[in-house]
Formats: C-alpha cells, sequence, structure tokens
C-alpha cells in the first residue's frame, strides 16, 4: 500500500536527522563548520537568504514568503533588511522585540506563521542543524560549557562567538554529575517543533487575575521540593514557560500589548541583556527572537502610556500594511478559495479582479497630485502607465500615501473573502461571476453594523466603481470575440493608419493597386482612429510625427513595428474596431429569437470565449448578454 510506503520513507528521514555525540565530539563538527554556531536571529535571516532572492524594478522578492503573501514586497524587503540582516550581523536591533502592526488580516499573522514553519523545515536540512546539550530543557547550545576565559580565545582561532551561559539544570550536571568534566557532556541534533515546544513558543494572554508569569518563566515543581530541600534546586523546578521552551528559536507573544504589564517587564532583559528571571535563579540566557503583532489602534494607546516608555525604546516596529495591487489581491483570493472544498463551483474570469478593484479602492488615499483620481493611481501601483502619468511616479506616490497611512484602513480580504464564499454557497449556480460577488459585497455592507453611513456610502460608490472597470473589460473582451480574425482585422486597418500617416507627414499621395490612381491621405480615417484616444485637431500632426520616428527606431535596431508595439495607437486601433462593430453587437444580443445567421455570430462568439479566456459555457452566454444591454443603454 503506497501510504504504507510514505510513513517508512517518513521514519527513515527523521532516523537520518538523528545524531549524539559529546561536547567534544561536537567540538569537532562546529570547528570544521563555524555556520552550526550561529545565533538565532542569524538561523532566520539565513532561512530567508536560502530560500532565493529576487530584485526586481529595484523591489527585492523573496521567494520564502512568495507562496503565501502577496503584494508586501516593499513592508518584507524592510523586514528583512532593516532587521533581520542588521540582527544577522550582531547589530543592536537584535536586541529589540519585533513588533508587527497594520490592520486586521493584513498578513501579521501568516508572517509568523511561515518564520515557524520555516524554522521547523529549516533545522531538518544540512545548512539549517541545531545542536542541544542533551537533556537541557532549555536545549541550549552546547559551546555553553566552555568556560568564560577560553572563549575570546576560540573566537579569535575559529570565528565563533559565544553569547550566554549555562542554565541552572545544566550548571548542576557539569558539577554533580560530570564533575566539571564538560568535554563528556551529552550533546544531540534538535529539529525545531512547535508541537513538542522545541525552539518554537507561542503565548497568549488570557484574564490577568488567572494567568500566572509561569508560563513564561517557568514554575516550582512542589512535588520534588521535599526531596531537594530547596526552592532554589534546579531539580525542583521546572523549566517549561515559553521563554524556556522558545530558546535557539522564536517566541511569538500574541496580542503583547493586551498583556499585564508584568509579563512586559520580563521582555525588558531579555530584549536587552539576552536573559530572564525565573524563579530563586540568576538571570537564566536566552537567544530567541520575540515577535509580536498589533493593530494601529492598540500600539497607539500603548505609546501614549508614559509608563511604557522603557519597553518602547526595545521594540522594533514594523508597519504591515494591506495590499495595494489588484493583481496581487487577486492571488490572496485565489489561494483563500483554493483552501476550500468549493472546487466544484466555476469563477468566471474577472470575477475575483473586480472584487479586488472595490478592496483596493477602498484602501487608497486622495492623492494631492493634479489630476491623479483613485483609479488612476490603483492602475499605477499594479503597473500600468495612465494619462499624464507613469511607473517613475509611483514613487512619489507611495511616499505621499504612508504620509497619509494608505493601506492602513479599508476592507480587508476576510470580508471579500466571506462574502465570496456567501455568492458561491447561497446561490447554488454552477458558476459564479462578476456581478455575483459585487453583489454580495453590497448585501454584506448592510450587516455589517461596525461602520458608519458615511464609511457604507464611501462603500457603496466603491462597488460601483469596480462595476463601472468590470463593464470596461467585459465589453472589449465581447467586442474582441465578436471581431472575427481579430488579429489580422487589427493589423489590417494599422497597416492602412500607417500608409496614410506616411503620405500626410510626407506631404505626398496614396497609390491604390485596384484603380491605379494616386489619392490624397484619407483625413477621415486618420481622425476616426486618433479621436478614439482624444488626440486634438491640434495635436494630430505631433501624434504622427511620433509614430514615424518610433517606426524609425525600431528599423535601426531591427525590429518591426507592430499596433502592439505603441501602446495608445493599440488602444486607438482596438477602440476603432469596436466602435464599427457595436452596433452588429448590439442587434445580435438584443434580439429574443435570432436568426440563424445572428445565432451562429453568438455562438462563434461564445466558443472563443471559452477557447481563449477560460469561460465556461454558462458565463460565456451570460457575458454576451450583458455586453449587449450594456450597448443597449
Amino acid at each position: 500500500m503506497e501510504v504504507l510506503e510514505w510513513l517508512k520513507n517518513y521514519r527513515d528521514k527523521e532516523a537520518a536527522l538523528t545524531w549524539k555525540g559529546t561536547l567534544a565530539d561536537y567540538l569537532e563538527l562546529v570547528t570544521q563548520n563555524p555556520h552550526l554556531g550561529m545565533h538565532s536571529h542569524a538561523r532566520i535571516y539565513d532561512m530567508i537568504s536560502q530560500a532565493g532572492v529576487e530584485e526586481v524594478n529595484g523591489q527585492k522578492s523573496y521567494s520564502f514568503f512568495n507562496k503565501e503573501l502577496y503584494g508586501l514586497d516593499k513592508t518584507l524587503e524592510r523586514l528583512v533588511e532593516e532587521y533581520f540582516h542588521s540582527a544577522a550581523k550582531r547589530m543592536d536591533v537584535r536586541k529589540r522585540i519585533l513588533l508587527l502592526m497594520g490592520p486586521v488580516s493584513g498578513g501579521k499573522s501568516t508572517i509568523v506563521t511561515l518564520l515557524k514553519r520555516g524554522l521547523e523545515d529549516f533545522t531538518r536540512t544540512d545548512q539549517g542543524a541545531v545542536y542541544a546539550i542533551d537533556g537541557c530543557p532549555m536545549h541550549e547550545d552546547p559551546l555553553h560549557l566552555l568556560p568564560l576565559p577560553l572563549r575570546e580565545e576560540f573566537n579569535q582561532r575559529y570565528g565563533i562567538k559565544i553569547e550566554g551561559n549555562l542554565c541552572p539544570v545544566c550548571r548542576l550536571r557539569v558539577e554533580e554529575e560530570f564533575k566539571g568534566q564538560v568535554e563528556n557532556m551529552p550533546v544531540k541534533r534538535i529539529v525545531f517543533s512547535e508541537e513538542e515546544r522545541v525552539g518554537i513558543g507561542t503565548f497568549t494572554p488570557s484574564d490577568p487575575k488567572s494567568q500566572d508569569i509561569a508560563d513564561l518563566t517557568g514554575s516550582m515543581d512542589f512535588s520534588t521540593i521535599t526531596e531537594y530541600g530547596s526552592e532554589s534546586d534546579p531539580r525542583a523546578y521546572r523549566f517549561d514557560g515559553e521563554l524556556n521552551k522558545a530558546n535557539r528559536g522564536l517566541m511569538e507573544f500574541q496580542e503583547m500589548l493586551k498583556s499585564d504589564e508584568k509579563f512586559l517587564w520580563n521582555l525588558l532583559s531579555l530584549s536587552q541583556e539576552g536573559n530572564f528571571k525565573a524563579g530563586r535563579f540568576a538571570l537564566i540566557s536566552a537567544d530567541e527572537l520575540v515577535i509580536a503583532h498589533t493593530n494601529e489602534n492598540e500600539y497607539k494607546s500603548f505609546i501614549a502610556n508614559k509608563k511604557n516608555e522603557a519597553l518602547q525604546s526595545r521594540i522594533i516596529v514594523i508597519p504591515v500594511s494591506y495590499n495595494l495591487k489588484v493583481s496581487a489581491e487577486v492571488k490572496i483570493y485565489e489561494k483563500l478559495i483554493r483552501q476550500s472544498d468549493l472546487h466544484e463551483v466555476h469563477l468566471a474570469p474577472h470575477c475575483l479582479w473586480t472584487a479586488s478593484v472595490f478592496s483596493i479602492l477602498s484602501r487608497l488615499k486622495l492623492s494631492k497630485k493634479q489630476g491623479m483620481d483613485l483609479v488612476k493611481k490603483m492602475r499605477l501601483y499594479d503597473g500600468e502607465d495612465v494619462e499624464g502619468f507613469n511607473q517613475k511616479d509611483i514613487k512619489d506616490l507611495l511616499n505621499e500615501g504612508e504620509e497619509q497611512g494608505e493601506g492602513m484602513s479599508g476592507v480587508d480580504p476576510r470580508y471579500v473573502i466571506n462574502r465570496i464564499s456567501t455568492a458561491l454557497i447561497r446561490d447554488h449556480k454552477s458558476c459564479i461571476n462578476a456581478l455575483d460577488i459585487l453583489r454580495a459585497l453590497k448585501d454584506g455592507l448592510s450587516q455589517h453594523t461596525s461602520i458608519t453611513k458615511e464609511e457604507r456610502e464611501n462603500l457603496t460608490n466603491f462597488i460601483a466603481q469596480a462595476r463601472k472597470e468590470y463593464d470596461e473589460v467585459a465589453k472589449k473582451e465581447v467586442q474582441k470575440a465578436f471581431v472575427y480574425a481579430y488579429e489580422e482585422s487589427a493589423k489590417s486597418l494599422f497597416n492602412n493608419y500607417l500608409d496614410n500617416v506616411e503620405a500626410y507627414c510626407n506631404s505626398s499621395k496614396l497609390f491604390d493597386p485596384m484603380t491605379g490612381e494616386e489619392l490624397d491621405p484619407d483625413e477621415q480615417l486618420m481622425r476616426s482612429i486618433e479621436e478614439q484616444i482624444g488626440v486634438s485637431e491640434n495635436a494630430k500632426k505631433s501624434f504622427r510625427e511620433e509614430i514615424l520616428i518610433r517606426i524609425s527606431i525600431n528599423a535601426r535596431k531591427g525590429k518591426v513595428f507592430q499596433y502592439t508595439s505603441h501602446e495608445r495607437l493599440k488602444e486607438a486601433i482596438e477602440k476603432k474596431l469596436f466602435a464599427d462593430l457595436k452596433d452588429i453587437i448590439k442587434v445580435t444580443t438584443s434580439v429574443s429569437h435570432p436568426d440563424q445567421e445572428q445565432l451562429r455570430r453568438i455562438n462563434d462568439v461564445t466558443d472563443r470565449l471559452i477557447q481563449q479566456h477560460e469561460y465556461c459555457p454558462v458565463c460565456a452566454n451570460e457575458i454576451v448578454k450583458y455586453v449587449g444591454s450594456l450597448l443597449n443603454r
């Protein structure tokens, strides 16, 4: 049976990770491979770097996060480079608590989860191997066994810096069990596991009246006090708090800013000095990343309290705003739907895109730049150039938006995916289109008791704007499908336009191959195309000359100038073709009982939509009828 073979292979892989020896054996390993001696922050940075880093348009993209997080490249670059990279180099940011701050459902918890799961996987590789003192409740670094006077010479010889001291349990074992012979202390390889509480911990505050600080730092084992006779004997203490178990790795402090003050004070010495107080023992060393997350309102309340100033100075805040790219938002919804059991329902093309347009518009802030509205801004952020602006303007817009708190408010992905789920379940349809989702989004606003009347009106307007954007996409797609041999028709119109432009600019005549006569340039044809993109009468000459210049540049480079080579001309050609077909589409889609020729046209259109654009027969037929109704208004 195949599953049994999987189980055997899994056990074999786990067994291959087992290594046991003594400190003497481990010293052989670590001196040959100093990489084994890296600290927790360096391990996390190494894990992220080894997964792969790409640079696109000056923006770093990390493969480690790419399968789960979309549209947060700037945030992740700041997190990795400003925090983890610096911390890996032992700079002072390593002595800070990492606080992710942003709106709900913005990706904060996902970042933490990826780091946790990543560490579990990374410590199972040769590059991320971790060794610990066997039997230590805090699975601490074996190099802590080296006496302080030897550490500087060890660092100079092997380039391995040792920080931290033995925990009380290991110190007692060295003295009583091994009589100071630290080289005989047992060492083993460990793999991090949140489930088994090795190298990964999670602390969640509860009722301040019932929660004990022992949840963080461990507690007395009262059943053994009579056996060992003292509360300061480490054998009478359970080193099982989250700070103990997360040593060498990562501890997530959920809802940190909601915690009682006594829990936060423990983080002061941990962050700055790398140790914490537990029971009746000296300060206990801990090498771990403490990562927390919160929303903007809680953070503002926290910093407003003067009593928190000491902790504030020990926190590095990384803002995690909502994604602001429509294409990335689509990927978020696709991921969430893939994780569900609703695969049998077909999603029509552009339905998730339309929902994403609504989400992104709600998160954007109006720019002070003249001529820049939210739709233009949305398109620019998504990589499109718009009239009057191009990609060079994005940096200024992003800086302006950051000052305005752009992306820190608006519709969160959970609301949208909840409404998409409602549409998928409620409508009992085999196919869901953009209008179904917009309807579900609008219906959901009335159930949103937490938003004001003004906010509801704004969101309703964004739904209307998203529908307008969808209408344009739908019209263009159906109109393209109506064009028989679309590429050939576009090329023919394009070549005709270029012939006339060349004759116009050179003050020459055109030769008609059919009649043999010379003709003046067809001004009506040229203007009918140019007017599609708003080229005025006064601007037509410079536009036509620009086209000829582009043709010349392409020719010098050995490139063929096609109608798709010039974005504005491409748009003009398409719009001209669509305008010529508009009446045909209106008639074909509006007839309740189409004749045989009209029926053939409709079938041809739906077939092209199905073959070329991933429509199913249901949504292909619906979009054709919908576009027909738009054109008949």
